[in-house]
């Protein structure tokens, strides 16, 4: 049986203290289910802001969207995460990556090391998590995964898989990322169902939308994303499962769609989009 819906919203910008929870406080009147932040440097700080959105909000998860492993020491990490659960009420849901930015960690100081050493390091930073978290409730854990041997860890460890639809382009020190095709990401997500095919229970599948938009002209609202990947047609970008563009109904339907082909029924979406992917929230309602 297909879980139900639920929907995210990663936000980006930092702001001031009524500004940041008038923005939490706008995303649960929304319906949105989790309030997200990401790890990038010159954004919000992870954990100081999921604890002031708490404070503003009645019934949201709050989850980290996700955090860069290798910014943090797995000890230090353990500490922070037991205190935000605490500080929000048990409301806390982990997001975990690798990191695809190396340029944040070179402003940082911080080594950025191969990608099997990020992925190494990741996997200890789990591991100790669980070793360091094991007296208190389990907080549910999220990984961000493309590559194999992150599928691997997330299919032994994780309780929600998250896709991004995307992957790094070879050599960008900046993290620029170009889209999977529909039949790349069919692919990714079998090999990932393969990988998990020994789990005593399923996990729940996440996509990040990179685009949203509500329009009548959906060529035109593409223009921005098809000047950054010129490889793309109208209609080819119109079929990424990380696009939506259309009327309300049409879009509705697409996401449907998308829960149908892959089996995605968490979805999360980027501030820019908060609002338009509100109404689809609405319409999805109550399934």
């Amino acid at each position: 049986m297909s879980r139900p819906f639920r929907f995210g919203v990663n936000l980006l910008a930092s702001a001031p203290a009524d500004e940041w929870r008038g923005k939490c406080r706008r995303a649960e009147e929304l319906g949105y289910d989790v309030i997200l932040v990401p790890d990038h440097l010159g954004m919000v700080a992870p954990f100081p802001a999921l604890v002031a959105a708490a404070g503003a909000t009645e019934r949201t998860r709050l989850g980290t969207f996700v955090l860069n492993a290798g910014f943090w020491n797995p000890a230090l990490l353990a500490r922070e995460v037991a205190t935000t659960d605490a500080l929000t009420g048990g409301r806390l849901e982990l997001g975990l990556g690798t990191g695809y930015v190396q340029a944040e960690h070179d402003t940082a100081g911080l080594s950025y090391g191969s990608p099997g050493e990020r992925v190494d390091h990741l996997r200890r930073t789990v591991e100790e998590l669980g070793r360091l978290l094991s007296d208190q409730p389990r907080v549910p854990l999220l990984i961000g995964a493309n590559g194999d041997r992150m599928l691997r860890l997330t299919a032994e460890h994780a309780d929600i898989a998250a896709f991004t639809g995307a992957r790094p382009v070879p050599g960008s020190a900046t993290g620029t990322l170009e889209p999977l095709t529909p039949e790349e990401l069919d692919e990714r997500v079998a090999a990932y169902h393969r990988l998990a095919a020994g789990r005593p229970e399923p996990a729940e599948l996440n996509l990040l939308l990179q685009m949203v938009a509500v329009t009548d002209d959906p060529a035109a609202a593409l223009q921005p994303l098809l000047s950054r990947q010129p490889q793309l047609t109208v209609d080819q970008a119109l079929e990424l499962p990380l696009v939506l563009a259309g009327s309300l109904e049409q879009i509705t339907e697409r996401v449907r769609a998308i829960r149908d082909r892959y089996g995605f029924t968490y979805f999360t979406v980027l501030e820019p989009y908060m609002e338009p992917f509100g109404q689809v929230i609405e319409a999805l309602r109550p399934e």
